[in-house]
């Protein structure tokens, strides 16, 4: 027969052995509940590896979990949110554009162009030269397809120059008359306003030794002289192409620039159609668009003459 004394420690060892066995299994537990979240974020992180927080190791915290109507409360209010945000700007977005489109309010944009066109004029120098590029370095890109008519014929091209000293009608030049001039050949960038820009290899004729050739009226009627009184010559060029489809206007030192050429080879060949042929613009002075392909007409004027894309709200100027 056990004791009762016996009986009690016995009992307390039961006790104790039994909690040393719980705490092993909730220890236990504990491990395979740590190992089973490693291994689920061991495999987040392999099947998500483009996230771009994972790229960064940035923080990634969950919100508190909510209920679904909690949920739904809150998607309802930034809905309404996005919503009432987005139908303001849209509408304060078309008053504006209506507002701006007003008569009175184009001077806002008139202002602005001339003075851009003042600054660049201020700092307007012939010695000033773009930096030329190595000739492998020259590639192509079509920068524009306005005024290039489908069905011109090369061969019956012929060029016309108004505005010239000593004529009331226009002279008629070929290809080879401007050929006849000295030859210029430059690598320099071409700049499209939409901003993106293309080295090309241009060889043609400077526009100043064209004007030298042919001397234009003067302002005050005395006798032309390019080189030492530039401030007597007509303050504007205009040039058109064959079909009138496309036009620019040139102020008269940014065309006498050094820099701006009467091309008709490019990249070692000769103009293709789609670049302008037979004979194009070619300048470091201006933005492409001021860059006319195949220009049918050339005239020196005392008015500041049309062109395209400043009727249709571009700078006049369009300097760079």
């Amino acid at each position: 027969m056990n004791r009762p004394e016996q009986n009690e420690q016995t009992n307390e060892q039961k006790k104790q052995s039994s909690g040393v066995e719980s705490e092993v299994l909730v220890e236990k537990v504990r491990e395979i509940e740590l190992a089973k979240r490693d291994a689920e974020n061991a495999d987040k992180k392999n099947s998500d590896k483009n996230n771009t927080a994972q790229i960064l190791n940035e923080r990634q915290d969950l919100s508190l979990p909510v209920s679904e109507d909690e949920a739904q409360r809150r998607m309802r209010n930034m809905s309404r949110r996005g919503f009432l945000i987005g139908g303001a700007t849209a509408v304060f977005g078309y008053l504006g554009y209506n507002w701006l489109r007003e008569p009175e309010q184009q001077s806002i944009f008139t202002r602005t162009f001339e003075f851009n066109e003042n600054l660049s004029q201020t700092f307007y120098s012939p010695k000033n030269l773009a930096p030329e590029f190595p000739r492998e370095l020259a590639g192509a890109r079509v920068n524009g397809g306005e005024g290039m008519s489908e069905g011109f014929n090369a061969e019956t091209w012929n060029l016309q120059v108004g505005g010239l000293a000593g004529r009331r009608d226009d002279l008629i030049l070929t290809l080879d008359d401007i050929k006849s001039l000295p030859r210029m050949e430059m690598t320099t960038e071409l700049k499209c306003i939409e901003g993106w820009s293309i080295v090309v290899n241009w060889v043609g004729a400077r526009f100043s030794d064209f004007a030298l050739k042919y001397p234009q009226k003067t302002r005050n009627g005395s006798q032309p002289d390019v080189q030492n009184r530039p401030q007597d010559l007509l303050p504007y060029v205009s040039l058109v192409t064959p079909d009138e489809g496309y036009y620019v206007g040139w102020d008269m030192p940014s065309i006498m620039h050094p820099q701006t050429l009467l091309v008709y080879e490019m990249n070692g060949a000769p103009l293709a159609l789609e670049h302008g042929a037979p004979l194009r613009l070619a300048t470091t002075t201006k933005y492409g668009i001021k860059q006319i392909n195949r220009i049918g007409r050339i005239e020196f004027t005392d008015e500041r003459p049309r062109d395209f894309w400043a009727e249709r709200g571009y700078d006049w100027y369009s300097g760079h």
